[in-house]
């Protein structure tokens, strides 16, 4: 059972975050701009995290970070959840929801390398060939749509969702040493609050902080996505790495972009072909070779 409810977090997760592109793409209907739009998902789950931090500073048992942990819960919030979303954000000004889901899903293979160059992890034959696979079908995916009329700029959005990935990475190979440290709640919370504090600079500098001008449908979204594609989901996940393992946990949220698909093609009316569908396939073998242990 702890198992089981360890992997339906993780699916659970996998869901929301599949709903971050589509919920992004409505918003744009309304001329929102990207750090607009992503101020609004962090000020609308500020309140929440803010209330989380205290009720974790209040517990009896509570262990303070030390000056150290706390620049590396900063430094890896920022990195995750301000310069890997903004790249995110800025790539739906582009490309469709659907193949930015296909493209992020790169970032296994640069956890893969980064942990190889500079943590000299041995790579398997197995791993190898996940390699392969993954960019083989994001390449297939990719080329598809070249001459689509769905993509507005189509290497510019590729650039930022690779860019994206390279952050999330970053944040998560960091993440591999810290959260054990500090645990998985505190990290979240933490890394949230500070990754909030350059949102709301960099929007000020953009438009002076002016985000209360635009229909009332952009200021639902921004609530939906702070609970349903941020606070939800980033305790779900952590919550479900803990019981399922990483390794595992990587295989069930490479539904992800399952999910994406079909919600892109039914809300968004965005048109999937045959050879894109193998490309999402090729991709998710391939994060399945490469999250899987050879572990029951």
């Amino acid at each position: 059972m702890y198992y089981w409810l360890g992997a339906f977090l993780v699916f659970f997760a996998a869901f929301c975050f599949a709903l971050k592109g589509i919920f992004i793409k409505l918003a744009f209907r309304y001329n929102i701009d990207s750090i607009s739009l992503l101020t609004l998902r962090m000020v609308f789950s500020l309140p929440i995290y803010l209330f989380i931090a205290w009720r974790l500073a209040a517990r009896e048992q509570n262990v303070k970070l030390s000056l150290r942990e706390w620049g590396w819960v900063s430094i890896l919030g920022i990195m995750g959840y301000y310069v890997a979303s903004f790249f995110n954000f800025e790539a739906f000004n582009y490309i469709t929801a659907s193949l930015e889901r296909i493209l992020l899903f790169i970032y296994p293979t640069f956890v893969l390398l980064i942990n190889a160059f500079f943590r000299q992890k041995p790579v398997s034959k197995l791993q190898l060939l996940a390699l392969g696979l993954t960019y083989s079908g994001i390449l297939l995916a990719f080329f598809e749509n070249i001459d689509s009329a769905q993509q507005t700029n189509l290497f510019l959005g590729a650039f930022w969702v690779i860019c994206s990935g390279l952050a999330y990475s970053l944040f998560l190979v960091g993440g591999d040493k810290i959260i054990p440290q500090v645990g998985p709640q505190k990290f979240t919370t933490y890394a949230l609050i500070a990754a909030t504090v350059p949102v709301l600079i960099h929007c000020f500098i953009v438009n002076r902080f002016q985000i209360w001008h635009y229909p009332i449908e952009v200021y639902w979204i921004g609530i939906t996505m702070a609970i349903l594609v941020t606070v939800l989901p980033t305790f779900a996940i952590a919550e479900g790495i803990k019981r399922v393992g990483s390794g595992n946990a990587s295989i069930i949220a490479s539904i992800g972009p399952i999910f994406t698909i079909f919600l892109a093609t039914y809300i968004l009316d965005e048109n999937i072909s045959i050879p894109q569908i193998l490309g999402t396939l090729l991709v998710l073998l391939g994060v399945f070779l490469i999250g899987w242990k050879g572990k029951k």
